[in-house]
């Protein structure tokens, strides 16, 4: 199961200031994006969450499974935005 500490709401989280990490380096870090590959198209990832290690792993290994990063603000999602 993924699970995440909520931080921020999402509102909070997506209008807050932000900058680009690389996917790699996200754990630990607020999301201020949402991230759902498809498929399935669910959110793993939701604006305000503290991301984790194993969203993070779930995330990389869904892309080298030929999955498409539905919300992702990069199409490649070799990085994302968090919470600056």
């Amino acid at each position: 199961m993924l699970s995440a500490e909520q931080v921020l709401t999402p509102a909070e989280a997506f209008y807050a200031d932000s900058k680009r990490v690389a996917l790699n380096d996200a754990a630990g870090q607020i999301a201020a994006e949402m991230l759902s590959p498809y498929p399935p198209g669910i959110p793993r990832v939701v604006p305000g969450q503290r991301i984790t290690d194993e969203q993070v792993q779930y995330l990389r290994i869904s892309m080298e499974l030929g999955t498409f990063p539905f919300d992702a603000s990069g199409l490649e999602l070799t990085s994302v935005r968090v919470v600056a």
